[in-house]
């Protein structure tokens, strides 16, 4: 019996279509695969530049040393130059600046531009290269992402189903340049997507879990920190941890504010694009005259200080002089990330804490590079607002039980000493998804009080029929709020009694307002929150209610809210609904 090719063709494209969670899970396998071969494909693509440059690939500090310093400043410049023109052909022909793939994943429909991401990843390939103080995962992720992205739309995914394809392929990207699969499914659910449900977490730590076993296979490959074994912290011991949780979250916004400045600042520079990356570049150069450490993403020195003894003097002025060289790089909007800077500031930082903390306190087990282990974590808690990542990351990079207590107690003190900062993460999806949080809470928390209106249809107890009326007349309202001579709240005038009356006049006739009063009527109080406006609301046919100044029928009217203004509220609090 022979197939039909044509049917089995038809057949094959209708199984892999499948929307079903299994068929998921095979494409997070695929896309595993495609994410390590194109990170793998980047770092090959830095090796060659590196080669070009005349040095040995992998070790940009060695480059650096190797080159006098006239070469020292040229290379980074000439770099920046490069990268800048490369960026203006990405941005040529598109309407929109930027071809991320966190909002391809939440906002967008699953769709990375094809050509945007291949000139900005030809881009970062350059600043990196050169010595670019920008960490090379930025790229690795948005390749990944991209290549999911075009196997998604090859295939016809759906909206919903190629987000999740690009998710698991960003997954892909950051676990192969951190060998770090849990922390890479991680680092999609907690940041990118802001929730754990499991019909994404699953296919993305397929994906993860994937990745991190092909780029296993790869010739050369290995973890790019090579960490030693952590120390056995107990008691006591573990009280600078929490002092280093603080002060990583104290020290990690202002760091991301230093970013925002240097944006900002080179932002309103009236040169070309190129010239700025290329000024850039010169301003690393320049630096590393002086500190040839701070070329490249960091991994050399942090590997270093984590197995060699260094002065606190030697590490405060290379912390300086790294992160002038980040903003310079990062400031003038070089393709990149800065998930790998942080990192090195957060050993850095932790190393000079651990060396003051080793002189006044010599007998604690903890050697500074202890502290450079958690400062890695805390500070990169800090600054993404994802503990939980923070965590898993450190713990899989030193696979050591060691290490989780005094890091579960840094990382959760930063975050909380981090969170109240007005841009506290360095991914705006992040900080988007956070200020509508705080949005939410604000208004959960609303009180009457700030939804007050004038009451402008008061009348009297001794308001005739005829000012009943022409009140009535006046405003497009169902009831009419009565008070004392006092100005005390004595209840409501309903139009439909009026009208009625002067239809169907009953006996005895009803002269004046206090005839009209209504036995019952809802009334809100100033302290009164949404909720428990909104059931008051529910059972009431107006579009407004009195506010008073308490419970009492004998206090003053303050005001009136309207149903329009509370369903506002709400729906703003619950922007799903």
């Amino acid at each position: 019996m022979k197939t039909n090719p044509r049917l089995l063709r038809a057949f094959l494209w209708k199984a892999v279509r499948q929307p079903d969670t299994h068929t998921m899970l095979l494409w997070a396998v695929v896309v595993g695969v495609a994410g390590a071969y194109a990170t793998a494909a980047f770092r090959e693509g830095i090796d060659v530049l590196q080669r070009a440059i005349g040095g040995k690939p992998g070790n940009f500090v060695e480059l650096a040393k190797a080159l006098p310093w006239p070469a020292r400043i040229a290379v980074p410049t000439v770099g920046g130059l490069i990268a800048g023109v490369c960026l203006l052909l990405a941005r040529r022909g598109s309407s929109k600046s930027g071809a991320d793939y966190m909002d391809a994943v939440t906002v967008g429909s699953g769709v990375v531009p094809v050509r945007q991401s291949l000139w900005r990843t030809i881009s970062s390939l350059f600043s990196i290269a050169s010595g670019g103080s920008i960490g090379r995962e930025g790229s690795m992720v948005q390749l990944a992402a991209l290549c999911s992205s075009i196997l998604g739309r090859v295939f016809r995914f759906d909206p919903a189903r190629l987000r999740m394809l690009v998710a698991c392929g960003a997954a892909a990207g950051i676990t192969s340049a951190y060998n770090a699969p849990i922390a890479g499914a991680f680092f999609v659910t907690e940041l990118v997507l802001g929730s754990m449900a499991m019909e994404w977490f699953g296919p993305i730590l397929v994906s993860s879990v994937v990745a991190n076993i092909t780029m296993r296979e790869f010739a050369g490959y290995r973890p790019p920190y090579e960490m030693p074994a952590f120390p056995t912290v107990t008691g006591v011991q573990v009280l600078p941890f929490v002092v280093l949780g603080l002060l990583c979250g104290i020290l990690a916004p202002r760091f991301l504010q230093l970013l925002a400045i240097s944006k900002k600042g080179f932002g309103k520079l009236p040169v070309p694009l190129p010239v700025k990356l290329a000024l850039g570049g010169t301003i690393v150069g320049t630096v590393s005259v002086w500190a040839p450490e701070v070329w490249g993403n960091g991994y050399e020195v942090v590997n270093s200080l984590l197995h060699q003894p260094w002065t606190w003097t030697a590490l405060l002025v290379v912390l300086v002089l790294k992160i002038v060289a980040t903003l310079a790089t990062a400031g003038t909007g070089a393709v990149g990330g800065v998930f790998t800077p942080t990192l090195f500031v957060g050993a850095v930082l932790g190393c000079i804490f651990g060396i003051g903390v080793h002189g006044i306190w010599p007998q604690t087990s903890a050697e500074p590079f202890a502290y450079a282990i958690v400062g890695m974590g805390a500070f990169l808690t800090a600054a993404t607002n994802a503990p939980l990542m923070a965590i898993l990351m450190i713990f899989e990079m030193t696979l050591s039980y060691q290490v989780v207590l005094p890091l579960m107690l840094s990382c959760v003190i930063a975050y909380f000493v981090a969170r109240n900062a007005e841009h506290s993460s360095m991914y705006e999806v992040t900080v988007r998804r956070n200020r509508e949080l705080k949005d939410r809470s604000r208004l959960a928390a609303l009180k009457m009080s700030e939804l007050l209106k004038p009451a402008d249809t008061i009348v009297p107890l001794d308001a005739s029929v005829n000012e009943l009326t022409r009140m009535f007349a006046e405003h497009p309202v169902k009831y009419l709020y009565v008070v004392d001579d006092s100005q005390h709240f004595c209840g409501v005038v309903a139009l439909e009694d009026v009208a009625s009356d002067l239809a169907y006049p009953r006996t005895p006739p009803r002269r004046a307002a206090r005839d009209y009063l209504l036995p019952e009527f809802h009334v809100l109080t100033p302290d009164m929150n949404l909720g428990q406006a909104l059931k008051l609301f529910l059972t009431f046919r107006g579009e407004r209610l009195p506010v008073i100044d308490s419970a009492s029928r004998n206090a003053s009217i303050l005001g009136v809210v309207y149903k329009t203004s509370l369903l506002d509220a709400y729906g703003r609090m619950n922007p799903s609904r």
